[in-house]
């Protein structure tokens, strides 16, 4: 009531005369009216949401590993033999098939061997022949007692050290044709080859082998990775439910999938199938060594790469999903806003798997199908709070495009 009066004294400063006399009345029936009316509080509508059903779809659980890539067959190659380098027949990093010839070793040396076993050869089947002559006609001589037995028995030895001598130059023969082809160091299986270590010209083979480079097998290719005593102990606990053991399993191992992704890829988009686990735990690491083969035909992994493994813990199972934007998280964990059928906001905490397609993830404990969770205004509700509701779908949504720069004003045509 002060505050009107005040506000009638003001008027009557403001409206002194004959106007202000005649005006006045008014006004102060105005006040009076206006000071009598209640001022109370009205509270703002419930803020507005969109929340969308939680849905469930078959999920494979999967373990997800780090590893590393490597090749099948590595091998250095090495000039078994002495000699000058005369030729080297690839280009350093080439992909070789297996056969191809890529160093050469100087062969007159060699091949001045090998004809000379030949003739050696030669030679001593010569002296065979004649001294399988020589004692056949003994023998007869001996059967019609016109020769001795010591006569014969010299005929014999004779014969036979011949045929020894002819097996003695054989084997000299092919000792020199292994050494003439040692002149030539192939490659023994398709790969990259690495640089060449040795230049045309350098002496190789003295003394020792010498390495001339390295050929890597790179098609197809493997991936080695190490599972912890934990993960190893859940695996046999969920082969254990589907009756089977982990030995049962590397029986069958081309059955088992394992996808990768390298650090510059999105998702796992290789393929491949696992290949070997190690028959025991290394107790100095508490790890389980796999291995896992892929194909390569287009050469996009190479040995010694990061790469991240998912290796699926058994078939598909029905899942909660729900959009992992609208997971929050504080201390006592993970946890997404629901509105019951009373529009009252609920923080339902929840247990999370991994991330699924188009921007999903799944929910191992704390939904169930069809839990209305908010998907947009999150912001704005509050547990133990009413909300307005909008219904919407648990789809992400597309990044918007940038707008795109206007385009600059053409030059005026003269």
């Amino acid at each position: 009531m002060t505050v009107c009066v005040r506000f009638a004294g003001r008027v009557d400063e403001m409206f002194r005369g004959r106007l202000g006399r005649v005006l006045w009345p008014a006004l102060a029936v105005l006040a009076v009216a206006g000071c009598n009316e209640k001022n109370e509080y009205v509270a703002p509508p419930p803020p507005t949401v969109t929340v969308a059903p939680a849905l469930q779809q078959p999920v494979t659980r999967y373990l997800e590993l780090t590893g590393n890539t490597a090749s099948i067959n590595t091998v250095d190659l090495n000039a078994r033999v002495q000699g000058f380098l005369t030729s080297i027949n690839y280009q350093d990093g080439a992909l070789v098939k297996k056969g191809t010839t890529l160093f050469v070793i100087e062969q007159d040396q060699y091949k001045a061997d090998v004809d000379q076993a030949k003739a050696t050869l030669a030679a001593k089947q010569a002296a065979q022949v004649q001294a399988e002559a020589e004692f056949n006609r003994q023998n007869q001589l001996a059967k019609q007692d016109f020769a001795s037995q010591a006569t014969l028995d010299q005929a014999r030895a004779k014969r036979d050290g011949a045929v020894a001598d002819v097996q003695n130059a054989q084997a000299s023969l092919v000792l020199a044709e292994i050494n003439l082809g040692y002149t030539e160091v192939r490659a023994p299986f398709d790969g990259v080859v690495t640089a060449h270590l040795q230049d045309v010209g350098a002496l190789v083979g003295y003394g020792s082998p010498t390495k001339l480079a390295t050929i890597v097998e790179v098609d197809p290719i493997y991936v080695w990775f190490t599972l912890s005593e934990t993960q190893v102990l859940r695996i046999k606990e969920g082969l254990a439910k589907m009756g089977k053991t982990l030995r049962s399993v590397q029986a069958d191992l081309n059955n088992i999938s394992v996808e990768i992704g390298l650090q510059t890829e999105e998702g796992y988009p290789h393929k491949g199938k696992l290949d070997y686990i190690a028959p025991q735990v290394d107790p100095n690491t508490g790890t389980l060594t796999v291995r896992a083969i892929f194909e390569n035909k287009d050469l996009s992994l190479i040995p010694g790469l990061f790469a991240r493994i998912r290796l699926p813990l058994g078939p598909s199972s029905e899942t909660v999903l729900v959009l992992d934007s609208t997971i929050g998280t504080n201390q006592s964990g993970s946890y997404v806003l629901t509105v019951g059928a009373d529009g009252v906001v609920k923080q339902t905490n929840v247990g999370l798997g991994q991330i699924q397609g188009q921007g999903l993830r799944a929910v191992t404990a704390g939904l169930a199908k069809g839990d209305q969770v908010i998907v947009n205004g999150m912001q704005r509700a509050v547990p133990g709070s009413k909300v307005t509701v909008q219904q919407g779908a648990m789809v992400a949504e597309e990044p918007k495009k940038p707008i795109a720069p206007a385009a600059a004003p053409s030059a005026p045509k003269n």
